[in-house]
């Protein structure tokens, strides 16, 4: 029991420094915050956003070094830790190595698409490596860094800098003897990323790099190959997926949305809701919420007062810029607000019947309710939801986010029947976290059915899973749990 209250008592002061350093480190005392994070460190060592927390503040600070030294052991036994990534990726940006910031961006946005501070940082990294080189005709790449993160190129494929050329002669390479038209179509496929997959190709021509070696001991020449033939296999299934003729249609309509919008005045409605939007993403990736909220506001009431004709897409942009500061609204805490502006985006779509704004809305509406505690309007609000789903992954969220609010509200049975459903989805689309969670839901659910075998199955299922994925907090709570689960078995 004592040892019980101690380790409380632990968790309760690292929390305790934890939160102290957060709020230095939004005062600007990074030095303090430092202090702070490193005492809770001495209590938790290796805690991942403890060390990711210090090595913002590093950061901030201009110590670059210290900054990556955090980062990397934030993902020690973790490689996929996107926090830990991130700030890797800001630690080397700190440090003028573009090239490998960028490698690092592109993992992490691999692994979580939808966050807009991996995008920034590929634009910024990109961005600085094109001032720093000038015309990449005229840089030479010199093989003296550690190219290991080049290895594991089933994380990030797709991540090589496109600016940092080395001129080379022309002469053999295997990727060379393809028709024009298989090149031309792998060019419409890969999009922005063709250019990276010429920059692999050059780097072939260049016997003196091609024959170096990582530090791990990988041949430059078999790395470099491997990410081409993912980029070749990636062109296959894109084909596969999307007819050429779509794929060539959406970048037409991009490119000209995009050159209309540049080519019109300031005053044109259109350019003013896209050039506003961009920034607003800016600002609420910069953490600047308050301040993205407040545009967004804004850019709301002078859209309001706007025609169909002037604006024909009005309803729909309302309906974004709702959903905007529902979201912005509930970051900051106020449940309140932000619930009337994502049921004013609701309203606004089941007017136009608008099927994916009207899922996007029921899906925040959903979050907020759960997120105060109200597990049944949750529930009734997500159920309405599921037959406009038709994504496996996103499925496998919401049957899993279903299935949590009824064991919230001690529904077990239906707990465990979404839990099974967002299990299938999962397993359809072979996503191992979300098959993780479902198997950990289906089992918390058996549990307090009283079924403890099936339950302990389900745990064990899920402890290989949380192994795998090398997530080490997950491992030792599922393992809690296990070992507690058998100890309830009859003898």
């Amino acid at each position: 029991m004592l040892d019980n209250e101690g380790e409380e008592s632990l968790k309760s002061t690292f929390s305790t420094f934890m939160a102290e350093g957060d709020q230095l480190f939004h005062k600007g005392q990074y030095s303090k915050a430092i202090e702070r994070y490193s005492t809770a460190l001495q209590l938790q060592p290796g805690d991942r956003n403890c060390l990711v927390a210090r090595s913002r503040c590093y950061v901030k600070m201009g110590e670059a070094i210290n900054a990556l030294k955090d980062a990397e052991a934030s993902l020690k036994n973790k490689k996929k830790f996107f926090k830990g990534l991130y700030q890797k990726a800001e630690a080397l940006y700190g440090m003028g190595d573009f090239e490998f910031a960028l490698v690092f961006y592109h993992r992490g946005h691999k692994l979580r698409p939808e966050l807009q501070e991996f995008r920034l940082g590929i634009q910024k990294a990109e961005e600085a490596i094109t001032n720093s080189v000038g015309s990449p005709s005229s840089v030479k790449l010199e093989n003296k860094r550690d190219l290991s993160s080049f290895h594991k190129v089933d994380e990030h494929k797709k991540a090589q800098p496109k600016n940092f050329i080395h001129p080379l002669k022309r002469d053999r390479s295997p990727y060379r003897q393809k028709t024009l038209r298989s090149e031309r179509t792998a060019k419409q496929l890969l999009g922005e990323l063709y250019t990276d997959k010429q920059y692999l190709e050059k780097l072939l021509k260049d016997e003196d790099l091609i024959k170096g070696k990582t530090r791990s001991g990988e041949k430059l020449q078999d790395v470099i190959m491997d990410c081409i033939s993912y980029l070749d296999t990636r062109t296959k299934f894109w084909q596969q997926q999307k007819p050429i003729y779509a794929h060539e249609r959406d970048r037409k309509a991009r490119e000209q949305q995009r050159s209309r919008a540049r080519n019109r005045p300031p005053s044109d409605p259109t350019f003013y809701v896209l050039k506003n939007l961009e920034d607003m993403d800016a600002e609420l990736a910069a953490g600047n919420t308050e301040s993205s909220l407040k545009k967004a506001q804004e850019v709301l009431k002078k859209v309001q007062g706007w025609s169909e004709k002037v604006l024909p897409n009005k309803t729909e942009v309302m309906g974004n810029l709702y959903s905007f500061i529902g979201n912005a609204l509930m970051d900051l805490g106020n449940m309140g607000k932000a619930l009337e502006n994502h049921f004013k985006d609701l309203e606004l779509a089941q007017q136009s019947k608008l099927m994916d704004s009207k899922s996007r809305a029921l899906d925040n509406i959903g979050r907020v309710y759960a997120r105060i505690g109200k597990f049944h309007q949750a529930v009734k609000v997500w159920e309405e939801k599921i037959p406009l789903v038709q994504d496996e992954l996103e499925k496998a969220w919401l049957f899993h986010e279903i299935g949590h609010c009824y064991l919230e509200m001690r529904s077990h049975t239906k707990a465990r029947d979404y839990g099974i459903q967002s299990l299938s989805a999962a397993n359809n689309i072979r996503d191992e976290k979300w098959q993780l969670n479902a198997n950990v839901l289906v089992a918390q659910a058996e549990l307090k059915l009283g079924n403890y075998e099936s339950s302990v199955l389900y745990f064990e299922t899920a402890l290989d899973q949380a192994r795998a994925l090398q997530d080490d907090d997950a491992s030792a709570a599922i393992q809690k749990a296990l070992q507690e689960t058998r100890q309830q078995m009859p003898q």
